[in-house]
């Protein structure tokens, strides 16, 4: 009797382990992002964002460079989970001005690349899953 109980904890072990193994793979985009973006390969920003999935929307904010304490909450987010696509805008205030940031990038095996822009100026980033 004792070994059928043990059997049977063993294997409820291993299945749980294997659902949370599949439930974390399935959400490719909730948690920390770290990186950074610019205009060029010599003009770089550290950039930190908090992502949430919950499989139809995503949330989350951005908080970019070493001086900035306050997070900006992203607007108009989009991600297509067959293809990695992610979509994201986002307001910050500088010198009493709003600058409309708009990114667009691709999640691939834990890393995110893609470009922003806002005005006139363009630029690229890459940030890793932590």
């Amino acid at each position: 009797m004792r070994f059928k109980v043990l059997t049977f904890l063993a294997i409820v072990a291993c299945f749980l382990t294997v659902v949370s193994a599949l439930a974390q793979g399935a959400d490719p985009l909730s948690g920390t992002w770290i990186g950074d973006w610019g205009p060029s390969p010599n003009d770089r920003n550290d950039v930190t964002l908090q992502l949430k999935w919950d499989g139809k929307a995503l949330t989350g904010n951005v908080t970019a460079g070493t001086n900035v304490t306050k997070p900006i909450p992203l607007q108009k987010t989009m991600f297509d989970p067959k293809t990695g696509a992610v979509h994201m805008e986002a307001d910050a205030s500088s010198r009493g001005r709003t600058i409309h940031y708009v990114i667009d990038g691709k999640v691939e095996k834990g890393t995110m690349t893609g470009s922003w822009n806002h005005d006139n100026r363009k630029g690229d980033f890459k940030i890793t899953k932590k």
